[in-house]
């Protein structure tokens, strides 16, 4: 249904990316994607300054197992020396074989200081810190990719300017997650958007992200826009098999994976047992899978106690012991578990630094306070 996906040097086979997602898309979920399909997969968003100063989760996030490649780390940063420093980091110590620029958080503690889907506007700064991580790669042949989302709000779009300026850069494709700062994760994916980018960037690949759910939707984005490959995020929360049904759809198959909850038992199993390696600590890795439970369980007739009490698990043998009482022969209830995964939201008005909008350049009254904007927090 498509040709290979070419990022630089690196072909991915089948042109699917896993969205990098803060608490979620660390090495064990990853190696759950990738035991189900093929693509590239990224690693949760590490702050630039974090990982010059090596902090033990900025370690512990660009880990990757040994069989993983390519190996996809994607950085999040406001100034263009640290952010340089960060990709010449993971170059030169051979750390990533990928590296991702965030341009798309939307969180209100990174954007209120300029920084995230919002820091675009600002298009000096936007070209420096491209600039910085595209020539701290060069050296080792290391691509770099840009991930972006539409603009602040529909009245200040900047997609398309980004997207030119990131091409003319050196990046090696650009994606679009079609929603502004100001939609959040609200409402529909303006795939139209994704189209207009296509249009325009011609020389690197745009991959379209939004509100893909099945396979089928991301042949039809596909089909609607002309990308040349789909970013996967909430999507997947919950269902690492959907790389199989992406796999097989752009290879023109209709089979798709239609698990019993037997299956996704043994899948949440494997699961435990990974994040307990990846965190070395029972307990933290239990925590952290309580998030996942709701997205595996969406669908499946699971009694509210049930669910409250895998929603508070803290032992893996007590995650075993609330698994056999799920019943195991229940087969797959179809469009219940289909669709949106997580919570939307609602729109939100951008909180941005007071004159932001004012210029498209930044001056120096702002500098101080996007220091500030590196926080570890999702990306978007």
């Amino acid at each position: 249904m498509l040709p290979p996906l070419r990022i630089g040097p690196l072909t991915v086979d089948t042109p699917v990316v896993l969205a990098p997602m803060a608490g979620v898309t660390n090495r064990a979920f990853r190696r759950l994607c990738r035991e189900h399909g093929a693509g590239l997969y990224v690693a949760e968003m590490v702050t630039s300054r974090a990982l010059v100063e090596r902090t033990e989760e900025s370690m512990r996030i660009i880990r990757h197992d040994d069989d993983e490649r390519p190996r996809s780390v994607q950085v999040y940063g406001v100034d263009p020396a640290t952010v340089g420093a960060a990709v010449r980091m993971l170059v030169e110590e051979d750390r990533a074989d990928h590296v991702d620029l965030n341009f798309g958080c939307p969180v209100p503690k990174v954007t209120r200081r300029g920084g995230g889907a919002v820091l675009p506007w600002k298009r000096d700064l936007f070209a420096a810190i491209v600039r910085a991580a595209v020539e701290a790669a060069r050296p080792g042949g290391v691509p770099v990719t840009v991930k972006m989302r539409k603009g602040v709000d529909e009245d200040h779009l900047t997609y398309l300017e980004a997207g030119l300026v990131a091409q003319d850069l050196g990046v090696a494709a650009v994606a679009l997650h079609a929603r502004t700062a100001a939609d959040y994760y609200s409402g529909t994916a303006d795939w139209d958007a994704i189209a207009r980018l296509k249009e325009t960037v011609t020389d690197v690949p745009v991959l379209g992200n939004g509100d893909i759910w099945s396979a089928e939707d991301a042949l039809e984005m596909v089909a609607r826009t002309g990308c040349d490959g789909v970013v996967v995020g909430r999507g997947c929360q919950g269902r690492p098999w959907l790389f199989a049904d992406l796999a097989a759809a752009f290879h023109g198959s209709d089979a798709r994976v239609r698990p019993g909850l037997g299956e996704v038992a043994a899948v949440v199993r494997r699961h435990g047992e990974l994040m307990i390696e990846e965190f070395g600590d029972e307990l933290k890795a239990m925590r952290e899978m309580r998030k996942h439970m709701a997205w595996y369980l969406k669908g499946y007739v699971v009694g509210g106690s049930l669910r409250a009490r895998l929603g508070l698990v803290e032992t893996f043998a007590q995650l075993e012991d609330l698994l056999g009482e799920l019943d195991l022969t229940q087969p797959y209830p179809g469009a219940a578990a289909e669709g949106q995964r997580g919570r939307a939201g609602s729109p939100k008005r951008p909180v941005l630094p007071e004159g932001w909008l004012d210029s498209r350049d930044l001056d120096d009254a702002f500098r101080s306070a996007l220091a500030e904007a590196e926080l570890s927090v999702s990306g978007g």
